[in-house]
């Protein structure tokens, strides 16, 4: 009996050499343009696609779902967050979800890494008077930034990622302290180095450095909020490379405008789509693309993962990388 070729829906185009790879597996269709799929186009793809393959861009919500014909059977998300995939609903609908966890780990702790050591250095600001200012010569009191090792690093979610960062940490000389839904092993916790808090106000209130590294749940949305960001140090600084949501944004601008807060690292925002505008304005805040998994190495093996997850259903076999209401 000949193979059957699923038809499967991208809504953004991906890497060339894992879509010439889907190619030779399935019946795929991309967009000619590389940007967002719109609400409609959505709704096309959700009625005609046998597999959808969307990102974090893509509202995946109830009543998108409940426009999707009865052959879409699964949702190959391409990233590992899910926040904006209604897997809930996709589950009563008999619509399994994957995603594609593990691959982002290094990339992304490294990105945390790099947040820190531009904040605590002034390196953006320094960037920004050779570029536009030039350089008028040394001077003992210029850009005086924070020397690294030695400060407190408290980091919010210690899963793959906080684990990742907190072994560079480690070599920077940061001391590292988490706070997270489970404590750690008290083995991992040795090898980390890392103290565990189970008051996160406590921690909050005295570190140097706040590290976002959690995911948005419903439990975690501005987890950060107005009361506790007020209690970080004046000095502090804080950077998040998870998701907006985590941080009340709003709170968080106005203290980096009062000088309550010494800096912000954002590589996420709360809409995900954009920042707040008044943080452009600020000398003290960096401000990222989302470029937390942005490698060549890492969008390849995502797109691997994604492959993997379909054919495997293809197969008439559960997706190894199966996302259930549970999980999250």
């Amino acid at each position: 009996m000949p193979y059957r070729r699923l038809t499967v829906v991208v809504t953004r185009r991906l890497p060339e050499v894992v879509e010439a790879r889907m190619a030779e597996l399935f019946d795929i269709q991309t967009g000619p343009e590389d940007r967002p799929m719109s609400r409609e186009e959505l709704v096309a793809a959700v009625k005609t696609a046998e597999v959808l393959v969307p990102n974090l861009r893509d509202e995946i919500d109830q009543s998108l779902l409940a426009q999707a014909g009865p052959q879409l059977k699964l949702i190959a998300n391409y990233g590992a967050g899910v926040d904006h995939i209604d897997v809930a609903t996709a589950r009563q609908r008999g619509i399994l979800v994957s995603n594609t966890p593990d691959v982002v780990t290094e990339d992304t702790a490294d990105m945390s890494i790099a947040l820190i050591l531009a904040l605590l250095r002034r390196i953006p600001e320094g960037l920004a008077r050779m570029q536009t200012e030039g350089w008028e010569g040394w001077s003992p009191n210029a850009l005086q930034g924070a020397r690294v090792a030695g400060k407190q690093l408290g980091i919010l979610g210690m899963g793959r990622i906080g684990q990742a960062l907190a072994r560079r940490a480690n070599a920077f000389g940061m001391q590292v302290h988490y706070h997270n839904r489970r404590r750690l092993r008290e083995e991992t916790e040795a090898d980390l180095k890392a103290r565990y808090w189970d008051s996160l106000d406590q921690m909050v209130a005295r570190m140097d450095v706040i590290s976002v590294n959690c995911p948005h749940t419903p439990s975690t949305f501005h987890l950060l909020n107005a009361r506790r960001l007020k209690l970080m140090k004046p000095e502090a600084v804080i950077v998040n490379t998870s998701r907006g949501e985590v941080i009340d944004e709003n709170a968080l601008t106005r203290m980096l405008r009062a000088g309550e807060v010494a800096g912000a690292g954002l590589d996420v925002f709360g809409g995900r789509r954009d920042a707040n505008p008044r943080l452009r304005e600020m000398s003290n805040v960096v401000l990222l693309p989302h470029m937390g998994s942005a490698t060549r190495e890492g969008r390849i093996e995502m797109g691997e993962k994604v492959i993997i997850n379909i054919k495997t259903f293809a197969d008439g076999h559960r997706p190894p990388d199966q996302v259930v209401p549970g999980m999250l």
